[in-house]
């Protein structure tokens, strides 16, 4: 239940910030942001915090080798879906949402993999701290 969790918080965190639609933080900031800068500068930063939650945390855990790593597999996935006809990717919007489902489990995959790695060798993982 954890992954789901963090799954569903790195897609509504992305998907907050860009969509196909029009509620989006980057389409209301074009129609909307020179009359509310103040919010528009807000929830920027909000944003803005949530991503490095989710980066630092990802580039951490997995690090930039582990992401590649995982959107390569999960991208491996999505070409076999492709490939058996499962899958159709004609739609760009709904391309665009595939994506934010793929970078959403990368993020997810980068919180929980500590987790993970305690369960699957039994060692927790400590940060480097300054003594």
């Amino acid at each position: 239940m954890g992954f789901l969790l963090r799954w569903v918080f790195a897609f509504l965190l992305l998907a907050t910030t860009f969509n196909p639609t029009e509620y989006n933080y980057v389409q209301w900031v074009r129609s909307y942001g020179g009359m509310n800068v103040s919010i528009a500068v807000l929830t920027g930063l909000l944003l803005l915090i949530g991503y490095i939650i989710y980066l630092r945390a990802t580039l951490r855990s997995i690090g930039g080798l582990g992401m590649v790593l995982v959107l390569a597999v999960v991208g491996a996935g999505i070409w076999v879906l492709y490939d058996l006809g499962v899958l159709r990717l004609k739609d760009p919007s709904m391309n665009v949402w595939l994506g934010l489902a793929v970078l959403s489990f990368v993020l997810a995959i980068g919180l929980s993999w500590s987790i993970v790695r305690r369960s699957l060798s039994g060692q927790a993982d400590v940060d480097d701290v300054d003594a």
